[in-house]
């Protein structure tokens, strides 16, 4: 793509506004600092617009070398974002207090609507849903900064090697090698099972309708049946994690006698996965917005749930804070 010229130049940038954030997420796990950086961008795109060369590469090319430096300036000294299953051992004790750790720099989780919608050619989306997988995001942070970016502009992004040796300022033979280290790293995580379903399909559906009655009915072993056996529950900024479908139940028994029963479950999407805004009662007719629990389903499954309750990061979903019955 060219640029049109100097008046032009807002427009012509900001059409690729959407995508820039989502680059940055992957590259910092935090949908906050992510908004950040793409207004950083924004800002030094600007200031260069003059030395921008359509003869060299094209506008979104030179716009992503940008957004991945600025990315790799932010991450200079700062600890990487994680879920509890990267840091701790699982718990094996239901009651042990929820005492959230704000100390900890938690991954945070990607609102859909940053993301392309089913009108979007299905190869372009199905890449980029799969491209921000919670899990997927988690072991991206694992890896060094210029790793990081290196494979999330190759295997991701689909950027040629000279154009990544271009935006970070390498050789072909120094982003091979880097891709090769990342590509080891990521394979050894092994961050999503297999078998994981592709986003919106309808088993996916059957599968979370069922977690839905479940849940509202506060019927635990309804909602244990819907789990695999090695089921994982996390619950960022509270750094406490369970396995397995035993552990799970006998924690949203506790869940369900500490709040009651009457919760309502409503649909929303995140990190190209099912999620399901929780809303626990509140006394008489209101429920009040609890967390957000993000699912993973394999084949006929729930595998995961990532449980959000930082209220900060809720309202970055658009989120009623109260419902009525």
């Amino acid at each position: 793509m060219s640029l049109p010229g100097e008046d032009d130049f807002d427009a012509a940038a900001d059409s690729f506004r959407r995508e820039l954030l989502v680059h940055c997420y992957r590259m910092l796990g935090s949908f906050d600092e992510a908004e950040d950086l793409v207004q950083e961008t924004m800002l030094r795109a600007w200031r260069a617009r003059e030395r921008f060369d359509p003869a060299r590469a094209s506008l979104r090319t030179w716009l992503y070398r940008i957004a991945t430096n600025a990315c790799l300036t932010a991450l200079e000294g700062r600890a990487r974002r994680a879920l509890p299953s990267q840091l701790y051992a699982a718990s094996e004790d239901p009651e042990t207090p929820l005492v959230p750790d704000l100390e900890v720099p938690w991954l945070q989780p990607l609102p859909a609507r940053h993301l392309l919608g089913s009108s979007a050619d299905p190869q372009e989306r199905s890449a980029e849903l799969n491209g921000v997988r919670l899990a997927l995001v988690a072991a991206l942070q694992v890896l060094p900064p210029r790793q990081r970016a290196v494979l999330v502009l190759r295997d991701v992004l689909q950027f040629s090697a000279v154009e990544v040796a271009h935006q970070l300022s390498s050789t072909v033979a120094g982003v091979n090698s880097a891709l090769q280290r990342a590509r080891a790293t990521i394979a050894h995580l092994r961050p999503e099972p297999e078998m994981v379903v592709e986003p919106d399909d309808p088993t996916e559906r059957s599968v979370v309708q069922r977690y839905v009655e479940a849940f509202e009915a506060a019927d635990v072993a309804a909602l244990v049946a819907l789990l695999s056996a090695d089921v994982e529950l996390e619950m960022p900024p509270v750094p406490l994690w369970y396995r397995g479908r035993a552990d799970y139940g006998r924690f949203m028994n506790r869940v369900f006698a500490m709040r009651g029963d009457g919760w309502r479950m409503v649909a929303t999407s995140a990190n190209g996965q099912p999620a399901l805004a929780a809303y626990c009662p509140d006394g008489g007719d209101r429920l009040a917005l609890h967390t957000l629990q993000v699912l993973t389903v394999t084949r006929y499954e729930v595998s995961r749930n990532v449980v959000f309750a930082d209220p900060t990061m809720l309202e970055a979903f658009g989120l009623a804070p109260v419902l009525v019955r």
